[in-house]
């Protein structure tokens, strides 16, 4: 059985670990409670206290010894937060205690819920306890108190919970923003070489039929252009090429990196040697095409060399794929500007 994602943990390791530690102390302050309060033996307040206990103490366990995984896909996640807001309703009808101490128990699960739950789960859990408060505290007070004490018990557990869940939303932003920025080149806006490597290793693992081709570029006298124009240019070549790169090539059928310095890569998964040569060919033409404007009003044009690799479908060799095709970059660099090369056949499959 799966639960809505939305009902889901957003770390279920760390809501397990947590709960675990909560349900444990909770248990401990309702048995200590039980056992200094003046309830008589065997009345039902006293029993349901130490059902309780037991109860808590077994949900605690549980945390500990079943997979966080498991739990959260079962939805057990937010059982527990909602099992802790429905026993603490409970504990406290039984009990016929409506004093604040006893209403404080209600934090917890709310309190918990906020901390590891999704935005969905929050506000079940909150509007529950809320609810089960109000409905507890009128079965034992009379109506103008019991709304008063619930009104000031659920504006405590809301704001408590609105403010925990922007916290989260705030940090998940963060926490997104950074794992972009170590996938992502600042200048470029490609993917770094980590990424492509992933990739690459992806791709060949996976062998498509068609195989996978790698094209490997690099600018044309980018050393001239840094030494003519200053580096500041040099960096707005890059990104330059990095947009046409993404006007000529579909980011769903390729992975585009910069691997370094003003060397690119084009990695083509499910591409044929012809296919993959044919659109060298057309990025060559297309940054031929497209000058960069200076600030002066001048236009800087361009070329590239490219250098093409294709790997197999039954093939997993990176090495020779990557080797192959930066042997054909530097045969396209020796041959002149602007140029394409194709690595020999079986060049990078291992023939």
């Amino acid at each position: 059985m799966r639960t809505s994602s939305a009902l889901r943990a957003r770390d279920p390791r760390a809501a397990a670990h947590s709960a675990a530690l909560i349900l444990g102390v909770v248990a401990a302050v309702v048995a200590v409670f039980t056992a200094v309060e003046d309830l008589p033996a065997g009345s039902a307040g006293h029993v349901a206290s130490w059902v309780g206990v037991a109860v808590l103490a077994g949900a605690a366990a549980a945390c500990r010894l079943v997979p966080a995984e498991r739990l959260d896909r079962m939805g057990l996640c937010t059982a527990i937060a909602v099992g802790g807001v429905l026993l603490a309703c409970l504990l406290n009808l039984l009990t016929e205690d409506s004093s604040a101490a006893a209403q404080a128990f209600l934090c917890f699960p709310v309190l918990w819920a906020a901390s590891h739950l999704r935005p969905a789960a929050v506000a079940a859990v909150t509007g529950l306890a809320v609810a089960g408060d109000t409905t507890t505290l009128l079965l034992l007070q009379p109506a103008v108190p019991a709304l008063t004490d619930a009104a000031f018990v659920g504006a405590v557990l809301v704001v408590m919970a609105v403010m925990l869940t922007r916290a989260n939303r705030l940090q998940d932003q963060l926490v997104t923003a950074l794992r972009d920025q170590a996938r992502v080149d600042a200048l470029t806006g490609l993917v770094n070489r980590r990424v492509f490597d992933e990739a690459l290793s992806a791709t060949v693992t996976g062998r498509a039929p068609a195989g996978t081709a790698l094209v490997l570029i690099d600018v044309d006298s980018f050393k001239t252009i840094n030494d003519s124009h200053g580096h500041p240019v040099g960096d707005e070549v890059l990104v330059h090429l990095a947009r046409i790169l993404r006007d000529q090539v579909r980011g769903d059928d390729a992975v585009l990196s910069r691997l370094g310095g003003d060397e690119l890569a084009v990695l083509l998964p499910g591409c044929g040697p012809d296919v993959a040569a044919r659109r060298a060919e057309e990025l060559g033409d297309a940054v031929r095409a497209a000058p960069l404007p200076l600030s002066d009003g001048t236009l800087l044009g361009l070329s590239i060399s490219l250098g093409v690799a294709h790997l197999p479908g039954g093939s997993a060799d990176l090495a020779a794929l990557y080797s192959a095709a930066d042997g054909a970059l530097y045969a396209a660099k020796r041959a002149g500007r602007g140029r394409v090369a194709v690595a020999p056949a079986g060049r990078a499959g291992g023939a």
